[in-house]
């Protein structure tokens, strides 16, 4: 083994970096928050898995307890507050922190309008349409139907009973709710647009992985306008784009600035 990794991996990409490093024989516990998740780390026996939520304190804990080397933030893009938990714990636990996140995608589409916070876009959206279709996922629902109370709305979501309990509590009705997991082609993206009768698409610049670039394709072949959340900016100790960048970082000790105080 060359070193302990605790990867927090709460995307598809992160379970699959779990699965490269576990394969270039790195000792790799995954952090996961749902079962679908335990689920498909569990078809690598090499991996071992922790599906406990944890915050700081906790983290901190595992790492120091669990003699890790290494903590892989393989989190969502979107994840501010888990890159900002895990940042802190690495530090406190003096293990060298690396951050893997996805490439961004770069559109030329003139009807594009970026913006900084689900707020902004919220705002942005009515301001362009009266049928807004939100494809930004379930955690941040609740600031959009409550600023777009005169909008119509439609949300893509995964469908899960936990999802979709969400989205009943919160009002919307089975109209409004497209329950499907994704990839979404670009094909299928513009009829899921024009059942709805979008006016405008709300969207994350998530990668290709996160399906930004077929979302963004559809929106133009329909000519419709869209508002994309800027990541968060966040400074990271250590940033990798590709699981080769991870491996060089974590295979490589000797050029990795410490942590340590």
């Amino acid at each position: 083994m060359n070193g302990k990794i605790f990867l927090i991996a709460g995307t598809e990409d992160g379970r699959k970096l779990a699965e490269f490093l576990s394969e270039k024989s790195f000792d790799v516990t995954a952090s996961v928050v749902s079962d679908y998740g335990r689920k498909l780390l569990e078809t690598c026996a090499r991996i071992k898995i922790n599906d406990k939520p944890l915050d700081k304190d906790e983290l901190e804990k595992i790492l120091r307890e669990g003699d890790f080397k290494f903590l892989v933030d393989a989190s969502h893009p979107y994840a501010k507050n888990i890159s900002a938990n895990a940042i802190e714990a690495a530090h406190a636990a003096q293990i060298i922190y690396i951050r893997y996140e996805r490439a961004e995608i770069n559109f030329a589409y003139e009807k594009i309008f970026t913006v900084d916070s689900y707020e902004a876009a919220a705002v942005k959206a009515a301001e362009l349409g009266k049928n807004i279709y939100l494809t930004t996922g379930s955690r941040n629902l609740k600031i959009f139907v409550d600023l777009l109370k005169d909008s119509n709305l439609t949300v893509r979501v995964l469908p899960t009973s936990e999802v979709l309990s969400q989205c009943e509590a919160l009002g919307l009705s089975p109209k409004q709710i497209v329950a499907m997991q994704g990839a979404f082609s670009t094909e299928l993206n513009v009829e899921l647009f024009k059942h709805a009768g979008a006016e405008v698409i709300v969207t994350k610049n998530s990668g290709a992985i996160g399906g930004a670039d077929t979302k963004i394709q559809a929106a133009q072949i329909l000519n419709l306008p869209v508002v994309m959340i800027n990541r968060p900016k966040i400074s990271y100790p250590n940033l990798a784009a590709t699981f080769d960048e991870v491996l060089k970082v974590v295979s490589d000790q000797r050029k990795v600035v410490s942590l340590k105080a």
